[in-house]
């Protein structure tokens, strides 16, 4: 059997042919195409239509190289999502890095406290959740008319086969979906003054939407750290990082923890595929990747840390600062938050890789303390996975045997979803 893993992420998206072949899976990558966000009048968006173009070409190389292939699904990352108004998109489809939801966060809040929220969902605060980007549009009036509103891997699946569905993975991670019932919340979604008909019941990973030009359409878990998660070859239930544009530093538990300690430390409770991810997210690569563009842009990443690593700034940054979000200038990010200024380029790059191992410590002393758990192993997959020196610092940080695996997880969990397996 063979299907294909279509794994798309801020910054890039690539398609993946999985087959079994005399009881292993063999991985080929066929196509690949940039990603990110664009600027219209003034908002951050993303171009959801050359991304569904993508997402044809990259299946109609898939089929060049692979007319047997008999499935497909999409992973992308969480909280985006597309209005739509029975079978017509409503444009645009805003980033999570826009700043639209700076005053209805707060505006929300007053309706249902925070605590309550994350009572309810056990979602971490972030500024651009699903649950505060749709509150936005309920004030601006965007939601008139509306009549669905789709995920993004749902939306683009939507494209491929015609069929609306939410999928349970990436819901969850909108704080909108109820911790102890896995479906919507609607009471909670009758009290913001959301419209109840936006919220059906939840589909799980696995289940068949249709076809597109002969091959299945089904959904794997389309939150792209859900998929990374079934993607890490464990050997024991042992806290991971998906290490990209974000860290998503976790680890399994049978059910979500709700309580003051997980609120206060903005801990998320996000769906598996049969349990509960108990993580945090952490500003990841993307310190590291604005600081390339604006220091040294194109400069490859080896030498980059090789000169991180021989550079002799010690100074650290809160890794999770919004100030961080989303900067006109990275570096000047850095500046503000620092008492002495590093003097060249590799001490910017060096105070990322340092600050970043710093919360993956702080980290991982909270989940083993709000879980009761101690740890012996951290695993690392994802593009940061490649990175030597940033894997040995988290090592000394945290004095955790760091299992650095360079694999493309996701797309690996995606196809495993595929294949029963």
């Amino acid at each position: 059997m063979a299907c294909l893993a279509i794994d798309i992420g801020a910054s890039s998206g690539r398609h993946i042919i999985g087959r079994e072949v005399n009881g292993e899976l063999k991985t080929e990558e066929v196509y690949r195409f940039p990603n990110g966000v664009t600027e219209k009048d003034g908002h951050l968006v993303w171009d959801t239509e050359a991304l569904l173009e993508h997402v044809k070409t990259g299946i109609a190389k898939a089929k060049e190289c692979c007319p047997e292939l008999e499935s497909l699904s999409v992973d992308t990352w969480g909280v985006d999502y597309v209005l739509m108004r029975g079978e017509e998109s409503v444009l645009p489809c805003y980033a999570y890095r826009d700043s639209r939801t700076e005053e209805s966060a707060a505006k929300l809040h007053e309706r249902v406290p925070f605590e309550e929220l994350y009572r309810r969902t056990g979602i971490q605060y972030q500024p651009f959740n699903t649950v505060y980007q749709l509150y936005a549009d309920l004030l601006a009036g965007r939601l008139e008319g509306v009549t669905d509103f789709l995920m993004l891997p749902c939306w683009l699946m939507y494209r491929l086969c015609g069929k609306k569905v939410h999928e349970y993975t990436n819901a969850t991670t909108g704080g909108l979906v109820s911790a102890a019932t896995g479906e919507y919340d609607l009471e909670l979604i009758r009290r913001i003054g959301l419209p109840e008909k936006l919220f059906p019941k939840l589909s799980r990973p696995g289940e068949i939407l249709g076809e597109y030009e002969g091959i299945k359409v089904m959904f794997c878990a389309t939150h792209d750290t859900g998929s990374a998660v079934e993607g890490i070859p464990m050997t024991e239930n042992a806290p991971y990082i998906s290490s990209g544009t974000w860290s998503l530093l976790g680890v399994k538990t049978e059910k979500p923890l709700t309580d003051a300690e997980s609120r206060k430390g903005n801990w998320s409770n996000e769906g598996g595929v049969g349990y509960n991810r108990y993580q945090k997210n952490i500003m990841g690569m993307w310190l590291v990747n604005r600081l390339r563009e604006e220091l040294c842009p194109g400069k490859p990443f080896g030498e980059i840390t090789a000169e991180a690593e021989a550079d002799g700034f010690d100074g650290l940054v809160d890794a999770n600062d919004p100030a961080f979000l989303s900067p006109k200038s990275m570096k000047e990010a850095f500046d503000a938050k620092l008492a002495v200024k590093p003097e060249n380029a590799a001490g910017y790059f060096r105070c990322a890789y340092r600050s970043l191992a710093e919360s993956y410590r702080t980290a991982l002393e909270e989940l083993e303390k709000n879980t009761g758990r101690k740890y012996e192993s951290l695993y690392i997959v994802g593009g940061g996975a490649k990175n030597a020196f940033l894997n040995g610092l988290t090592e000394r940080a945290t004095g955790k045997k760091v299992i650095a695996l360079p694999i493309e997880a996701t797309a690996l969990g995606n196809l495993r979803q595929q294949l029963g397996r």
